[in-house]
């Protein structure tokens, strides 16, 4: 069922993208139509086709960059860097789990996407245009709530706008960008709580090496075991992961 909502968040997500793009509300360039002097042309069937198939393959940047995934795996990663274990956990593993607690974020809003957007079009009960500006109004409004007015406003000046009505009002080529820069600054912040008790300890090793005279043995070497164990002790995985859910839940 969650594979179903995200099909249909990305195709909706495209699907509208295009309907803006040809109306000239994102970015002034025809997907599928061509453009001469004597009017425009539709493309052919196939050349849609190949179009679409092109698109789709945009699918899984857009998911990484309109949800929760970038806060979740740009903390999980300075975490790994304030614990000082190097390559452990692995890359994939990172990812795997950032990609599924970002499921697990996002399927409220997936939901909502589905229950007002991709039931009604399998129905048949509107067009796939429709369902496409409806499930983007979702997500405009899930990205909005999660971006600072800040990183906003900031975008909204680059693009000559002076404030919008409500979210659905916002461009994708603002909303975009500006969800991304207050994800980063917020899983920043995040990983900077995150560093301290490590750094604490750190420094705490670092000065009893030098105290004892042992300036040849590297302090990384000393506490990394008891960086190790405050993290399991205080159940950090479980802390971290709690408390990532809940920057979105209660934003």
């Amino acid at each position: 069922m969650t594979a179903r909502y995200i099909f249909a968040v990305g195709v909706f997500f495209l699907i509208a993208v295009d309907a803006q793009a040809q109306t000239g509300s994102v970015f002034d360039i025809p997907l599928l139509k061509l453009e001469g002097q004597s009017g425009g042309q539709t493309l052919s069937l196939t050349l849609q086709t190949l179009a679409l198939m092109t698109a789709l393959t945009l699918l899984p940047s857009l998911l990484l960059v309109t949800t929760s995934f970038t806060r979740i795996i740009v903390t999980l990663s300075i975490l790994r860097q304030a614990l000082g274990t190097q390559q452990t956990p692995p890359n994939q593993v990172l990812v795997g789990l950032a990609l599924f607690m970002t499921l697990f974020v996002m399927t409220p809003t997936f939901k909502q996407i589905n229950d007002t957007a991709f039931a009604p079009y399998v129905a048949g009960q509107i067009g796939a245009e429709e369902a496409g500006v409806r499930g983007l109004d979702v997500m405009k409004s899930f990205m909005v709530r999660h971006t600072r007015e800040s990183d906003l406003l900031l975008m909204a000046e680059m693009q000559g706008d002076t404030g919008y009505e409500n979210p659905q009002a916002v461009p994708v080529a603002v909303i975009v960008p500006a969800f991304i820069l207050s994800e980063l600054k917020t899983a920043f912040t995040i990983g900077f709580l995150l560093f301290l008790p490590f750094l604490v300890i750190d420094i705490v090793v670092a000065s009893l090496l030098m105290s004892l005279g042992m300036m040849m043995l590297s302090p990384t070497l000393i506490s990394l075991p008891f960086k190790l164990l405050l993290f399991v002790l205080v159940d950090g995985w479980s802390m971290t992961m709690s408390s990532l859910v809940e920057s979105f839940t209660k934003g």
